[in-house]
C-alpha cells in the first residue's frame, strides 16, 4: 500500500498545477477574497471530483470508450464554459465600481454557499476533468499492486491536490495587499477570457474530432521522446 501511495504521489501535484480555469479562478478568489473564501470553492471542486471518480470507478471501461466515441460531450462542456465565460466578463466590465466599493469596505459579505457552488459547477461542466479520472483509474489499475491499490491512489492523489492547493491559496492571499482595484478589475476580466478560451478550445476539439486526431498523430511524430 505504501508504493501505491508514492506512485500517486507526483499525480496529484500534477494536477494541482493543471492550467486550467479553476486553476486561475482559485488564485484569484484567495487574492482578492481571502484564505476562507478560497477553500470554501475549492471544496466545491474537490465535491465534483469526488463525484466523477465514483462515476468513473463503476463504469470506467464503458463510459471510457464513450467519451471518446462522442465529440458532443466536448462540445457541451465547450458551451457551458463559453457562456459562463461570457457572462463574467461581461458582468465584470460593467462592475469596476462596485470592486472599489468592495476594496474599501471593512468586512465584505463572501457568499460562501455561492462560492461554494461556483467551485463544484466550474469543475464540474469540463467533462475534461471526468476524463482525467478515467485516465487516473486505469493507471492506477496498471501499476497498483494491493487489493485496495486503486482506492488508494486516488484518495493519495485528492489528498496531495488539496494540499498543494491550500499552499496555492497561501501564496496568492500574500499578494492581496498589492492589489488595488484597477488590479483586481483586470484580474477578472483576464479569468474569464480564459474561461471563455478553454470552453472554444472544447469547441473546437468536439467539431473537428479528425482534425484533433490528425494534429496529435502529427506531434507524437516529431516528439524528441521517442
Amino acid at each position: 500500500m505504501f508504493d501505491d501511495i508514492l506512485a500517486a504521489i507526483p499525480f496529484g501535484i500534477i494536477l494541482a498545477f493543471t492550467i486550467g480555469p479553476v486553476f486561475f479562478v482559485l488564485l484569484e478568489t484567495s487574492a482578492t477574497k481571502g484564505f476562507k473564501s478560497a477553500l470554501i470553492f475549492d471544496c466545491g471542486v474537490m465535491l465534483a471530483d469526488v463525484i466523477f471518480i465514483i462515476v468513473a470507478f463503476f463504469s470506467t471501461s464503458k463510459l471510457l470508450e464513450t467519451i471518446k466515441d462522442d465529440p458532443s460531450f466536448l462540445i457541451f462542456g465547450g458551451v457551458l464554459l463559453v457562456t459562463y465565460g461570457f457572462i463574467s466578463f461581461i458582468k465584470t466590465s460593467k462592475s469596476f465600481r462596485e470592486i472599489v466599493r468592495e476594496y474599501h469596505k471593512i468586512e465584505i459579505k463572501r457568499g460562501y454557499g455561492k462560492l461554494f457552488l461556483k467551485g463544484f459547477l466550474l469543475n464540474f461542466i469540463n467533462i475534461g476533468v471526468l476524463l482525467g479520472w478515467v485516465a487516473f483509474i486505469v493507471i492506477a489499475n496498471s501499476i497498483t499492486s494491493s487489493d485496495d491499490g486503486v482506492v488508494v491512489f486516488l484518495s493519495t492523489i485528492l489528498i496531495v491536490y488539496f494540499l498543494v492547493d491550500l499552499v496555492k491559496i497561501v501564496i496568492a492571499k500574500k499578494l492581496k495587499s498589492r492589489l488595488t482595484p484597477r488590479i483586481i478589475f483586470k484580474t477578472k476580466k483576464i479569468i474569464a477570457l480564459v474561461i471563455l478560451g478553454f470552453g472554444v478550445l472544447l469547441l473546437v476539439q468536439g467539431f473537428f474530432p479528425k482534425e484533433k486526431e490528425l494534429l496529435k498523430e502529427k506531434l507524437e511524430k516529431i516528439s524528441p521522446l521517442k
